[in-house]
């Protein structure tokens, strides 16, 4: 499962591309939940590297 560190600015560039829509808006950041199947697709997108593997 990933995870969305500290460093996420809250662009919401990775939202749209999980597949499972296991991503969303949390209070000031971004937050993976445990529908993540590992693709990494949010990872390939973030300009700051916050979607790291857990």
């Amino acid at each position: 499962m990933y995870v969305i560190n500290d460093s996420c600015i809250s662009c919401g560039a990775c939202e749209p591309e999980c597949p499972v829509n296991a991503i969303s808006a949390g209070d000031s950041i971004y937050v993976v939940n445990a529908d993540c199947i590992d693709c990494g697709a949010c990872a390939n997108v973030c300009p700051v590297d916050a979607p790291q593997p857990e």
